[in-house]
């Protein structure tokens, strides 16, 4: 299996449109991921990545864009942290991808950031997404009671971080 980080170009749309659009991925995102994903949403999308953002990437897996991943870097005091965000296409789930990807994240971010920290702000009933920052190396730092309000219900945030070493 080639395992990829690439740039998100007009040429992934239907790639995009054909795995972002799953309820069971959009349930553990911002409410800023649609549900349902449309055209427009995925268009939007490419076009704001491809013009403002250096730090997101597409998760190719033998070609396909199957997922997306990036850093989000903070402001003011927050300045040396930058925010890991991920999805995958349900297809993929289960091989190792997500993980192996937050690797060659983690290793982008301290290279080519101004940081110390990265960090992931999992739901609290997210198990799967809660492995993958372990195995990573990232560290469960805080626990928030029912900060998230999601699909008409509370959910504990949890605060993952990694640091440079």
């Amino acid at each position: 299996m080639d395992i990829t980080l690439t740039k998100w170009t007009l040429d992934d749309l239907e790639d995009l449109l054909y795995f972002a659009n799953n309820r069971k991925i959009a349930k553990w995102m911002a409410n800023g991921f649609p549900s349902p994903y449309k055209e427009e949403d995925a268009l939007f999308f490419i076009e704001k990545v491809s013009v403002n953002n250096r730090n997101l990437f597409a998760i190719t897996v033998d070609g396909r864009k199957c997922g997306g991943i990036g850093l989000h870097p903070q402001i003011d005091i927050m300045c040396k942290n930058a925010e890991l965000g991920y999805w995958l296409g349900e297809p993929y789930w289960g091989q190792g991808i997500v993980s192996h990807c937050v690797g060659l994240m983690v290793a982008y971010g301290f290279e080519n950031l101004d940081i110390n920290r990265i960090f992931a702000r999992p739901f609290g009933s997210n198990i799967t997404s809660q492995k993958v920052l372990e195995k990573c190396g990232f560290v469960l730092e805080a626990r928030l009671s029912k900060t998230i309000y999601k699909l008409g219900q509370y959910e504990d945030e949890l605060i993952y971080a990694v640091r440079r070493s």
